[in-house]
């Protein structure tokens, strides 16, 4: 049964001259002082969630975007700050980037927000699909075999740290402790100082692929899924709620479709789906510009690709349209009552899901993802009180 809906919001500014037939995303460069407001935003965003009633909101950890797509680099500082502006709301920093990160380095930063801000900020990670980000700061993600090793390893050297008093972790990227002498004695153990206070660790981890290998490992270290974007798609759901289930229960775990899962949508409310649609369509096309060669669109070609990029080829390319997501099941569009009845469906065929998360299309102006946040408040979430 839903019982809780959360949005999330990834630093995204007020773009111009957007969709298939604007601006290519390559061409966008913001100066600084207009990168800047996508952290504003992010503090009155959440102070009107905070006073809707929603769960949490989702920020992810982005980095070098001049484009004014994703300008969040630090998403636990910035849930610090968020947490100090709101009064209930929780912060989910999904997801902090693992192979950009010295695994300690982000275990004692979740640890400190963690305390200070009493239990309202969530953990998550992520493997990262920028190659502009991970390789920039040394890490492999071309190489999809050693971001995959370096990520794992780098999460079961934070659970190992959040979960014992003194560890200690020898692998293939990383040697903890260094056995070197300190004060006298050499060094064989080391303690996360501090650990958190809340144990175990509430953790979330984007769904992408749902390979077999990702989807065990993560019922392995307890780890919960969220889904969105294409992948929140009815077939693929039922495939991957399917999967899930077999994965945890090689593990010893027997879970109910949906259990564990949080499945995200975009959504656009307007007085009918057709309203809905022309209001929404091209922002739509400009999130799919932004995402789509960048792993997280299942179905473009590679000539679909190409052709996004100069907006003269765009326009007369076969390009998926919002009709399309809206026909597949990945983005919710009508009035408030269409919405409700498409939940209902959701919830019908995944009983165990509690958290559902209702995002807007990347470029959305301020005014209209506070509008859309606040109309979904005040006439979907109360049917599921």
């Amino acid at each position: 049964m839903i019982t809780q809906f959360d949005s999330s919001y990834v630093g995204h500014v007020d773009m111009e001259n957007v969709g298939y037939a604007g601006t290519p995303i390559n061409d966008r460069f913001y100066d600084n002082k207009t990168l800047i407001t996508g952290l504003h935003k992010a503090v009155i965003q959440a102070q009107l969630m905070d006073k809707l009633g929603y769960g949490a909101l989702w920020m992810a950890e982005h980095h070098f975007q001049p484009e004014g797509t994703e300008t969040l680099p630090n998403i636990i500082l910035l849930a610090m700050h968020l947490v100090h502006k709101t009064q209930r709301l929780k912060i989910g920093t999904g997801f902090n980037i693992v192979p950009m990160w010295h695994p300690l380095r982000l275990a004692e930063d979740y640890a400190v927000a963690d305390i200070l801000s009493e239990g309202r900020v969530i953990f998550g990670v992520g493997r990262g699909y920028h190659t502009r980000e991970v390789e920039t700061f040394g890490s492999p993600l071309m190489d999809q075999e050693a971001n995959r090793e370096l990520f794992e390893e780098g999460v079961e050297i934070i659970f190992k740290a959040f979960n014992n008093d003194r560890f200690s972790h020898k692998g293939k990227n990383f040697t903890i402790p260094p056995e070197v002498p300190y004060r006298g004695y050499q060094l064989k153990e080391i303690t996360l100082v501090p650990r958190p206070e809340r144990l175990p660790v509430e953790c979330w981890q984007p769904i992408q692929g749902g390979s077999t290998r990702a989807l065990e490992f993560m019922a392995k270290m307890g780890i919960q899924g969220m889904v969105g974007g294409g992948s929140a798609e009815g077939g693929i759901v039922d495939k991957l709620v399917r999967d899930w289930i077999a994965a945890h229960k090689k593990f010893g775990h027997d879970i109910i479709p949906g259990e564990r899962l949080a499945i995200g949508y975009q959504f656009h409310i307007a007085k009918s789906r057709q309203q809905a649609i022309d209001e929404a369509g091209k922002y739509y096309e400009e999130n799919m510009k932004m995402f789509g060669e960048l792993r997280l669109a299942r179905a473009l070609s590679d000539e679909q690709i190409v052709a996004m990029r100069d907006p003269k080829t765009a326009v007369n390319a076969k390009l998926p349209r919002i009709e399309d997501a809206i026909a597949n099941g990945g983005f919710l569009a009508g009035t408030p009552a269409d919405i409700i009845e498409q939940l209902k469906a959701l919830e019908t065929r995944l009983p165990g899901l509690k958290r559902v998360t209702v995002n807007q299309p990347l470029s959305l102006p301020l005014n209209m993802c506070l509008e859309q946040l606040e109309w979904f408040a005040k006439d979907v979430m109360p049917a599921f009180k």
